[in-house]
């Protein structure tokens, strides 16, 4: 009997899979698609982080061929030409021509063009097609292209080019498996298309560069060097290889995209008459940021209260199962209490980047940015630094990792440092405390205890506003030019790509803010518990740590703003967290937790307070004490996972600690005009 004959094809399959897998890069304009391709293409199988030394985010992950052999798949950032105006377009630029150390030289490419707006496109194409790489192009949003009446015949273009082309609907995934057929060709060919380059620019590079072969004369042009100098020395030169390139790129069009003769009113068209009208717009873009704001303020309520309670179960748990002890008190009261602290803001940063992607991937975000433009600009803000402050008001650590729908890298700095001047959720803690102290009885009006509190949010309000004019006055110093925004077309958004952009978000707040916090909490923690006196109380044991001791050294400079050392502690460990105070004051005050009726707690604190005198008899928390350390807290950086989050932000741990010392000099000068003002003329 014969055996039978050997699988070949699965023995060339799993050779496939042992392979090195192939590098592709994912390249397109932003608004093309490519997002949502990269995450139909990779789904979980991929990892973002940082490219070394710059702010521009680096997303890897693993796609699978046709005949299931890995491919190494790189999202490059998107961009509008291989001539860089923007980090995110010289790190495309680098990455292309195997410039950086840090990412290997794609073996291929698949370019991402939105096919209702194909010229434009083509224009960063047509330069990757020339550096003579294997090429994939793919033509997104073919289904919005027929609804404006646009034929179009891949065939052609592939045809004229010399590369694959794929018709594609990215976000249904209608195409996927055609891509992923070209993928896995290893006879995937370089396109010979070359834009014909005025006889000037052909000499200045003959001139600078010895190679003669005419992908490595094309890369000339985009590597910095001595034709890329002269290229840049002669504007008339440039203009005139930017109209060669269209005029090409239109000739490369006329066979291949048809459009009808007659004008047609397309969806996008009927949605702008809307969206961006006058009086119309302004109600849309406001119902949708009240929904967003109540969405990320009271919508992510009930599941922080819940993390809160699985934490707390936990240091229950561990109290229960380990003697009493520094060690059970380090995990309780540092770590878990640490990364519980970080962990209870994820609900808020998901809720704000699921809105904040829906409004990107459909198109609207850009509308967005556009409407608000001309009110911000006035201030040195951008448009889409809006929502991201708008959601601060929450909380500063989603608002900052909001800011990367701002493209321009001076714009987003900007918005982040000005950010945490916006009253988020963590005061009201604060200001509620020092309201009830300054009016003690029912009988106050609840509109002066409501204008109070309004008061320190138009006050935050102020500081945003005032500080990103002067940044935007320091940072450019040169004259801004016009904005200019692409207004993509509206699709229906992916909420796959939705979900998997809030997984990757979720990912690196907790591994990057998480790791930094704790590290945080935990010195905190050491810095209220050591040196230890034993047979004391609360409150005794707080003034004689690490942490009290220095609530007495800095109590000299803080008595100029009616504090003394207990409120010095309180202002150290809310470091950690503004709400850390409220809790630092109860140990301080020797205040017992009620666990049954917090309010009971609050009102036995807030009789302490009124009952606290200084040295001399006068009482310490005044009215004049109390708005002063509200006015401190409105303008200070007191929260150590913002400190976290800019550091991963800006990628530097400049920028968190000038942030931080001009925002504390800031708090202390406004909280010291108020005390020292207000007795000057007269208030007790």
């Amino acid at each position: 009997m014969k055996s039978p004959p050997p699988d070949r094809s699965s023995e060339a399959k799993s050779s496939l899979r042992d392979a090195k897998p192939r590098v592709f890069a994912l390249v397109g304009n932003p608004n093309s698609g490519k997002t949502t391709l990269f995450n139909s293409l990779t789904g979980l199988r991929q990892k973002v982080s940082n490219y070394p030394g710059v702010t521009v985010e680096r997303k890897e992950g693993t796609a699978i061929g046709q005949h299931g052999e890995p491919i190494r798949l790189i999202d490059l950032p998107g961009a509008y030409s291989l001539n860089p105006q923007s980090p995110d377009e010289e790190i495309l630029r680098d990455v292309l021509l195997g410039r950086r150390t840090d990412t290997p030289r794609p073996d291929a490419v698949i370019c991402v063009i939105d096919a209702t707006n194909a010229e434009r496109h083509l224009y960063l194409a047509t330069q990757v097609l020339e550096l003579g790489l294997p090429t994939i192009l793919v033509l997104n949003m073919t289904d919005l292209a027929e609804a404006s009446q646009i034929r179009i015949d891949p065939e052609k273009l592939s045809a004229k080019l010399g590369v694959p082309v794929v018709p594609m609907r990215a976000h249904r995934r209608a195409g996927l498996p055609e891509l992923r057929i070209a993928m896995s060709r290893h006879d995937l060919p370089a396109s010979g298309h070359q834009v014909p380059l005025p006889e000037e620019i052909h000499g200045l590079l003959e001139k600078t560069h010895a190679e003669d072969s005419a992908h490595a004369r094309h890369a000339a042009l985009y590597a910095p060097g001595k034709a890329r100098e002269l290229l840049d020395s002669n504007q008339e030169w440039e203009d005139r290889l930017i109209a060669a390139r269209y005029d090409s790129i239109h000739e490369l069009c006329e066979d291949s995209f048809h459009r009808s003769e007659t004008e047609v009113t397309t969806l996008t068209d009927r949605l702008d008459g809307i969206f961006l009208h006058r009086i119309f717009g302004w109600l849309v873009l406001s119902a949708v940021l009240i929904i967003l704001f109540v969405m990320v303020f009271f919508g992510g309520e009930l599941p922080m209260q819940g993390i809160e309670w699985l934490f707390g179960k936990l240091a229950e748990v561990i109290q229960a199962a380990m003697p009493p002890g520094d060690l059970r008190d380090l995990l309780t009261d540092g770590i878990i209490a640490g990364v519980g602290g970080v962990i209870v803001f994820l609900p808020q940063i998901l809720i704000l980047f699921f809105f904040i992607g829906l409004m990107e991937d459909s198109g609207y975000l850009p509308r967005v940015a556009f409407l608000l433009d001309r009110f911000m600009s006035r201030v040195g803000l951008h448009g889409r630094s809006f929502i991201p402050l708008l959601s601060s008001y929450a909380c500063a650590v989603p608002g900052i990792m909001g800011t990367r729908t701002i493209d321009n890298p001076k714009d987003r700095l900007v918005t982040i440092l000005v950010a945490p001047f916006a009253s988020c959720s963590a005061r009201l803690p604060v200001y509620a405390i020092m309201i009830v102290t300054i009016f003690p009885t029912e009988r106050v009006p609840l509109l002066a205890k409501a204008g109070l509190l309004f008061g320190m949010y138009a006050l935050g309000t102020i500081g945003i506003f005032c500080f990103a004019w002067l940044f935007n006055k320091i940072l450019k110093r040169d004259t801004s030019a016009p904005t200019v925004m692409e207004l993509p077309t509206y699709k229906s958004p992916s909420l796959r790509s939705v979900l998997s952009q809030m997984w990757d978000r979720s990912k690196l707040f907790v591994r990057r803010a998480g790791t930094v916090i704790l590290g945080i909490s935990i010195l905190l923690w050491a810095a209220n518990t050591y040196p230890k006196t034993p047979g004391v109380d609360a409150a005794t044991q707080s003034e004689n740590s690490f942490a009290g001791k220095l609530g007495h050294a800095i109590e000299p400079v803080i008595e100029p703003l009616g504090y003394d050392w207990r409120i010095g502690v309180g202002i150290i460990a809310s470091f950690a967290a503004r709400e850390v105070f409220v809790s630092a004051m109860k140990i301080s005050f020797n205040v017992a937790e009620d666990d049954e009726d917090e309010a009971a707690t609050m009102m036995q604190l807030r009789e302490r307070f009124r009952e606290s005198k200084r040295d001399d008899g006068t009482p310490l928390f005044s009215p004049l004490t109390c708005i002063s350390l509200m006015v401190f807290y409105v303008f200070a950086l007191q929260c150590a996972s913002t400190v976290a989050v800019v550091r991963r932000e800006t990628n530097s741990w400049r920028w968190p600690l000038f942030q931080l010392g001009y925002m504390t000099l800031t708090a202390y000068l406004a909280a010291l005009i108020v005390y020292q003002g207000g007795r000057f003329l007269g208030f007790a």
